[in-house]
Parts: C-alpha cells; sequence; structure tokens
C-alpha cells in the first residue's frame, strides 16, 4: 500500500533533510554536531533521470506489513513470480523494472545504505531481512545507471535508506497476529549515545500459511507454505570530526520456507557487515566497505512419488566490495563526483540427487566460481538557470574466473570433472541527462543511457528442477548491455497536486533467458535482445483530511532470438505483464486515527518463454487503518486481498501455484517518540 499519509509520496524529490555531521548552534552554547547516519546527498542531476521516492509512511503502512509489497505500489517494479517471500522459493525472488523480464536473478541494483543487497551467488534480493520499520525512505530510479555499483542497475536502482533517531522514535515495538493465527513481532531501540547514535532492531515472522496448490491438485502430499523467518540488525553512527561521520551496520538472517508438498523446506541465511566514512566538508566524501556471508539450501520433491528427488543441501557464498567516491569543490553551480567500486562474488553449490524409486543417491554434484568487477566512474551536474545538465562515463573491469561443475556418481566416483576458461574484459557506459524548471509548476526531462550486467554465479554454473521442467546452466554466457533513453515532466500546479509522466525506450541486448529446448528442457542462454517501450505515470494528491495516490505503467515488451532462441522472437519475456497499476485513497483527519485501501492490477503474464502458459490478470484490495489508544499506544488493523482474488503464480501445463488468499491482521503498537 502507498504512502497515503504523505502528500508527495510518489514525487520525483531532493533531499530535503538536514545533512548528517551539520553544526548546530544553541542559543547559549557551543555547536552541537548532530550525526544523522546518512549518506551524501542527492546531486542536482538526479531528478533528470525521474525517480520516484516512497516515504516511511509509504513503506510501514501495508497491508501485509512487507517490503517487497511496498514497492509493488511503484508501477514497473516486479519480481520474477507474483509470490511474496512467505510463499515463494528464496531463489526466485529476483527484482527487475519496466518489463525487462527475468530468469530470477535481479536485473535492478538493490542497495541498503550504499550497500549492495542482492545474494552473491543466485542475485536474488533476501526480502524477508530488510525489514520496512527500520527504514527512512526508498528511492526508486526506473532505466539503466552508471553510478557506484552501476554494473548492476540495467533494469534500474532501488536505493533504500535506514531511518535514525529523530525519525524512528527511541522505541518502537510492534506485535500483529492474522485469522490462520500467524504472528509478526518487531521491535527497535534508538538511543542518542553523546553526538551519535545506534539502533537496535529485531524482527519475527512465523506462521503456518496457506495451500499453494488449488483444491483439485492436491493430495496426500500437499501442506501449506509454512514459513519462519528473522532478522537482526545493529546499525551506528559516531561523528570523527565537525564534518566527518563513521557508520557501521550490521544485519543477521534465517529463513526457512516448506512449499507446496510436505519435505520440500528451503532455507536461507546471512550475515552482512559494513563500514562507511562519509565527509561533508569542503571535499567531500564517501568510503564504504562491505562484506556478505550468504548460504541456501532447497530439497525438491517428485510431484508424482511425493519422494525426496534433489537435495540442494548448502549452498555458501560471500560477497565483498566497496567504494570511493569524491566531490571536489567545482563551484555553487557544479558537482563533480569522482570514483570507483568493487564487486566480488564467490560460491559454490553442493547438491545430491536422489533415485524417485530406491530413494539411493545417484549422483554428488559441486559447482561454483568466483566473479568480480572493478568500476571506474565520473558524473558531472551543471545547473544554468532553470536547465541543469547531467552527464556520466563509466568502465568496469570484468572477470569470471575459477568455474567447475563436478559430478560423483552415488558410490563416488568422478563421473564429470569440469573446469571452464577464465574470461575477462573491459565494458564502457555513459549517461547524459538534462532537466529544465520552465516555470515554478512545471518541469521538463530527458535521458539517455547504457548499462551492463554480468550474469550470476547461479546462471553460469547452477541447473535447477521445478519438476518436471529442467532447467540448466551455461558456463558461455556473456554480459547483458542495455541502451535506452526516456523523456518525462514533473507537474506541481499546487502544493496539494503533483504528477510525472515518462515514456521511455530499452533495449537490453544479449539478454539471459531461460529457453525452452524440449517440452520438458530449458537452458539458460543469451537471447538477441529484450524491447521494452512505453509510459509511465505517478500522481498524488490532497484535500483536506483525503489523500490519494497513483502509479500506473504500460509497456510493449518484446523478445528477439535467433539460432536456438529463433522461436522466441517477438514473443512477450516471461513473467511480464503489459500493465500495472495501483491506487491508495487514504482519510486521516485529526482525531487520532486514520485509514486507507489500495487498489492493485497487474496484467496478465506468461509463465514460459513461449507463451503458452497464461498468469491471469489480477486485482486485490488491501487495507490499513489505526487508532490512538493512548499517546505511545496505537490498534492497527491491515487486511490483505480483501477481495480474496485467486492470485496464479506458477502454471506450468496447467500445474498451478496461488498466491497469498485474504488475510486480516490485529496489532498493537507501541512508540516513546525521540
Amino acid at each position: 500500500m502507498a504512502a497515503w499519509a504523505h502528500p508527495q509520496l510518489l514525487c520525483a524529490q531532493q533531499s530535503g533533510s538536514a545533512s548528517a555531521g551539520e553544526d548546530r548552534s544553541g542559543d547559549d552554547g557551543p555547536p552541537i554536531i548532530v550525526v544523522t547516519g546518512e549518506g551524501l546527498r542527492e546531486t542536482p542531476g538526479t531528478a533528470a533521470y525521474g525517480s520516484v521516492t516512497l516515504t516511511r509512511d509509504s513503506l510501514t503502512s501495508t497491508g501485509s506489513g512487507r517490503i517487497e509489497d511496498a514497492l509493488a505500489n511503484v508501477a514497473g517494479f516486479q519480481q520474477f513470480r507474483r509470490s511474496d517471500s512467505r510463499s515463494s522459493n528464496p531463489s526466485a525472488q529476483g527484482v527487475t523494472l519496466r518489463s525487462l523480464g527475468g530468469n530470477a536473478t535481479s536485473r535492478a541494483l538493490v542497495l541498503l545504505d550504499g550497500v549492495p543487497m542482492a545474494d552473491p551467488f543466485f542475485g536474488y534480493i533476501p526480502f524477508n531481512a530488510i525489514a520496512p520499520e527500520r527504514l527512512a525512505s526508498a528511492r526508486v530510479t526506473r532505466g539503466g545507471g552508471s553510478g557506484a555499483f552501476g554494473a548492476g542497475a540495467v533494469a534500474g536502482t532501488i536505493e533504500l535508506e535506514s531511518g535514525g533517531p529523530d525519525l524512528l522514535g527511541q522505541i518502537d515495538a510492534a506485535g500483529f497476529v492474522n485469522d490462520r493465527a500467524e504472528t509478526q513481532i518487531s521491535a527497535l531501540l534508538a538511543p542518542r549515545l553523546g553526538s551519535g547514535f545506534a539502533v537496535l532492531s529485531g524482527r519475527w515472522d512465523r506462521g503456518q500459511g496457506f495451500y499453494t496448490a488449488p483444491q483439485q491438485q492436491r493430495d496426500s502430499a500437499s501442506v501449506r507454505a509454512q514459513f519462519d523467518s528473522y532478522s537482526i540488525g545493529l546499525r551506528a553512527a559516531v561523528p570523527i570530526t565537525s564534518d566527518i561521520e563513521l557508520q557501521a551496520r550490521g544485519l543477521g538472517f534465517a529463513d526457512h520456507r516448506t512449499l507446496r508438498f510436505k519435505g520440500a523446506d528451503s532455507s536461507s541465511s546471512g550475515q552482512d557487515a559494513s563500514l562507511r566514512l562519509v565527509g561533508r566538508g569542503r571535499w567531500q566524501f564517501d568510503l564504504l566497505g562491505y562484506v556478505q556471508a550468504r548460504d541456501f539450501s532447497n530439497i525438491v520433491i517428485s510431484s508424482t512419488r511425493f519422494v525426496k528427488v534433489l537435495d540442494q543441501r548448502s549452498t555458501p557464498s560471500t560477497g565483498l566490495g566497496g567504494k570511493i567516491e569524491l566531490r571536489p569543490p567545482t563551484g555553487d553551480h557544479n558537482v563533480l563526483r569522482i570514483g570507483a567500486d568493487l564487486r566480488i562474488s564467490d560460491g559454490q553449490l553442493f547438491e545430491d540427487a536422489f533415485s524417485a524409486f530406491t530413494g539411493v543417491i545417484t549422483a554428488r554434484r559441486n559447482a561454483g566460481g568466483r566473479n568480480s568487477d572493478i568500476g571506474l566512474y565520473a558524473e558531472n551536474d551543471l545547473t544554468l538557470g532553470p536547465v541543469t545538465l547531467t552527464g556520466g562515463v563509466r568502465a568496469d573491469r570484468w572477470q569470471i574466473a575459477d568455474g567447475f561443475f563436478r559430478e560423483r556418481t552415488g558410490s563416488g566416483a568422478l563421473a564429470i570433472d569440469r573446469r571452464y576458461p577464465d574470461r575477462s574484459g573491459w565494458d564502457g557506459n555513459v549517461r547524459l541527462g538534462a532537466l529544465w524548471a520552465v516555470n515554478p509548476h512545471l518541469s521538463l526531462r530527458a535521458a539517455g543511457y547504457t548499462g551492463l550486467r554480468v550474469p550470476t554465479l547461479n546462471e553460469l554454473y547452477r541447473p535447477f528442477v521445478v519438476f518436471p521442467v529442467v532447467t540448466q546452466a551455461n558456463d558461455a554466457l556473456q554480459n547483458e548491455h542495455l541502451r535506452g533513453a526516456e523523456i518525462g515532466l514533473d507537474w506541481r500546479p499546487s502544493r496539494a497536486f503533483h504528477m510525472a509522466l515518462t515514456a521511455f525506450d530499452n533495449d537490453l541486448r544479449d539478454a539471459v533467458a531461460n529457453v525452452t529446448l524440449e517440452p520438458n528442457l530449458r537452458q539458460r542462454r543469451n537471447i538477441d535482445a529484450v524491447e521494452a517501450r512505453g509510459v509511465e505515470l505517478t500522481a498524488d494528491a490532497q484535500s483536506g483530511i483525503l489523500r490519494l495516490a497513483g502509479s500506473a505503467a504500460y509497456s510493449d515488451a518484446e523478445t528477439r532470438g535467433s539460432g536456438v532462441a529463433a522461436a522466441l522472437d517477438g514473443f512477450r519475456p516471461a513473467q511480464t505483464p503489459r500493465f500495472s497499476a495501483s491506487t491508495t485513497i487514504g482519510l486521516r483527519p485529526d482525531a487520532g486515527w486514520s485509514v486507507a485501501a489500495t487498489l492493485r492490477h497487474v496484467g496478465a503474464q506468461f509463465e514460459d518463454d513461449l507463451n503458452t502458459d497464461v498468469l491471469p490478470a489480477v486485482t486485490t484490495l488491501d487495507a490499513f487503518a489505526t487508532a490512538a489508544l493512548s499517546d505511545r499506544l496505537t490498534l492497527v488493523l491491515r487486511g490483505e486481498n480483501l477481495f480474496d482474488t485467486r492470485v496464479v503464480t506458477r502454471n506450468q501445463s496447467g500445474s498451478i501455484d496461488l498466491g497469498a488468499p485474504r488475510a486480516i491482521w490485529i496489532g498493537l503498537k507501541a512508540a516513546l517518540p525521540r
């Protein structure tokens, strides 16, 4: 549900908050250093790329209480499947924008406090680890970028910023239960420590889930989609000098799910840590380093004999990286950014295949490798009266190395031992944009850009099975390359109304897709291109206690294929709707209560690349309401899918999985403001 409580929910905004590390002088005392834990401010040219900003209210006021539900209100945002992070396989939680399709790997770059969140091996986003109540905002930029970590942003960038004590309060705790006796508990403590602060937070979600199999397809092995996940976060910021600030963040999470059949259990876990040094003096800088340790396991159950046929028992991976960005003083009307970033992904899988008839191990597999990317970038924003010009260049030195696939028989004899040749190269990218403030109410913008994505370790080396379909890996995959352009306008005739309209044309060349080779056999292949053209509209309005917010996107997307992928030519990319929209209406008087409802529509999609299995269009209604019981205690009611709409999330020749049905939540929220 969108943030109906904020009249500028979906605006292309520039930051107006106080800078972290800023000196504030008291009336009768020395200057006070106030640390807020933010990064450097966005530059004037950011608005040329049509960003959409979601406020804290929008992120925390959803029917499900989950971050992916909040992001889904930005039309054009999509996961690989329609399931949320309670009832999908974690490895399917890839994120893309602008109908560029996908194969469960994220084509959008998701950052949390400047750190890439994608799993180092798979490229999926661990949504269960990202608690909305910890965040201050989310900025979604649809379209390619060439800034920091730009090598992962072929479809766009989602920047999540954590909140500080001034926004979160000293204590914030909430507990919910729904009509299936599922629970959601969260708490955070945010004390100020001298001139700095710390935020300690935790969240636990668990429940029996629902049957993802339709009634007519259930059997004795069918079970509910149970889930049990937690995440714990610790974040701190302290001043080093009056204009230099040190930030530290740690995150630990674990998630366990059961999907469709008894014993079909999956789990994911991670431990992330980062250090960031931000300078806001005359020479501004942002120095960041991070480490990620992740793991994944999954058991595949035969849909005919209901026995274990594959145990993906472990997929350990490590992500290392960082960036340095420098903004030298270049005048009041110019901002220059010079920087470098590094990303290293290392991981491997361990899995055992079992006979569906005897239950004995038939194969033991081990595969993996190491990818790295070193990026150098420079970007400049120049403001000339009402016109802002922005441009950037980026060079990436990428490497795919140490790839291998090894398989042994059940008795331990070596059957396959492949070592793949190392590959490396340079790729250059550029982006240009312009913003013209025609008058105080109307701005026009235009942008053009290119982008790059290196295939993940998962795409290169890991085959998988969604029974009965086998999808093979492909160590020979080439990098994806994006070319895109867009034009748009932002219109604000009054403080109570804002509208943004964007038309875009994106061409993703050498796109990685799951290409059908035989009825039950697919392989990851580079196809010629995915072409997506469309329009995006966002608007919000306020009249007294009434607030409206909406977002819509229409995309005409097609795949281009030749050779083995020639049969795909002209088809719509798998899992890609042509139209999506979200509308929220809310009432918030000053009487201590509020209510809002969100109507969301997602057009029909195809399960497969040949456009044979349809996922029907779906329209859902969510609701959110609060009532203050006291100054510190609030009653909260939430409703998911109130129409109890049938949401088809998978359709493989008639074998169907369903998404979340109706759920009613009731909870209490206790808060101690700053």
